[in-house]
């Protein structure tokens, strides 16, 4: 795989800094029982990357200090990692808001046969990837058979509540493009995906987030095979927003990886770009409750204009 992180170094993107901490974003692992073309985690089945029950329990001393209003648990498929309910249920005692980054084929995977109930029963928000409404364009990115049983996830969560009108159960959908493209306008394919899922399959759904594909991991590398890498780059630098600069992600939010140490955001960890939050070359979480992280710098490369262009692209969809 080609690596990406030299062809992003020199930038002239804006210097940003850290605002309040108000969401921790966990990598629990990079175990998934899926393997998509465009994860920038590089993701995968044969993945043995997990975070231990030594590195949950330092996550949630930190967690009762009382600041964090959200944890957002990703991985790999986060669910995978033991861990996880224990995680789940001791944040929602605290009264913090959980999302679940959920890729919807884990819900029928053995073994997590009771986790939607689970999910519902601890009132967890569910983003789950769904890159399109058509089954030839989710196999092509990923995998053969993954719409059928993404759907199958869809209506397991809509029969317990989720996405349902007066539920309380929040069920998310995040789109990314299946090539080198910005995403559409979010609200007009929210619209288009409402109607065709509701007409087609009775889903239905909270909200639609749009995603630009970073150009990093295996969506990075495969740019590169195809010489695109460049025009992709020029693609998000001329669709620079000014104004999207203000409610950028890692503003608000730490990323922590499955051993524990912090990044100011998923992506900079997939490029091990440790958070500079301490004199140290790496800070770890049990080290964070004694830090003031407001003000200080935020890593950035090239990559950052994917997070800046046109109608913007976070965690939680457009800026």
């Amino acid at each position: 795989m080609h690596a990406t992180l030299a062809l992003l170094e020199n930038t002239d993107f804006p210097a940003i800094q850290r605002g309040k901490l108000e969401t921790l974003q966990v990598n629990m692992g990079y175990r998934c029982n899926q393997q998509c073309l465009h994860c920038h985690v590089n993701a995968g089945p044969k993945r043995s990357e997990n975070m231990n029950g030594e590195t949950v329990d330092q996550l949630i001393r930190f967690m009762r200090i009382g600041t964090i209003k959200k944890l957002d648990l990703t991985g790999g498929a986060p669910e995978m990692n033991p861990h996880f309910k224990r995680l789940v249920s001791t944040a929602r005692e605290l009264a913090i808001h959980v999302i679940d980054r959920c890729n919807l084929t884990i819900l029928h995977e053995e073994g997590h046969e009771d986790l939607a109930r689970f999910l519902a029963d601890h009132d967890v928000e569910v983003v789950a990837s769904l890159p399109c409404y058509l089954k030839d364009n989710v196999d092509k990115q990923r995998g053969e058979g993954v719409f059928d049983a993404s759907l199958a996830g869809l209506k397991k969560l809509n029969a317990l509540g989720y996405g349902q009108e007066g539920s309380g159960l929040t069920l998310d959908l995040m789109y990314n493009p299946q090539g080198p493209s910005l995403p559409p306008p979010q609200a007009e394919l929210e619209a288009a995906y409402r109607e065709r899922l509701k007409d087609d399959y009775d889903i239905v759904f909270s909200h639609l987030y749009t995603l630009t594909n970073m150009p990093i991991q295996r969506f990075g590398s495969m740019l590169i095979s195809r010489g695109e890498f460049e025009d992709y780059m020029q693609l998000l630098r001329d669709n620079f927003k000014q104004e999207n600069l203000d409610n950028l992600m890692c503003r608000s939010l730490i990323s922590v990886d499955w051993q524990g140490y912090l990044y100011d955001c998923d992506f900079n960890q997939m490029l091990t770009l440790p958070a500079p939050l301490s004199n140290k070359p790496h800070t770890h979480i049990g080290e964070l409750i004694n830090i003031d992280i407001e003000g200080k710098n935020i890593i950035i490369k090239d990559h950052c204009y994917c997070c800046t262009a046109g109608q913007g692209s976070s965690c939680g969809g457009a800026l």
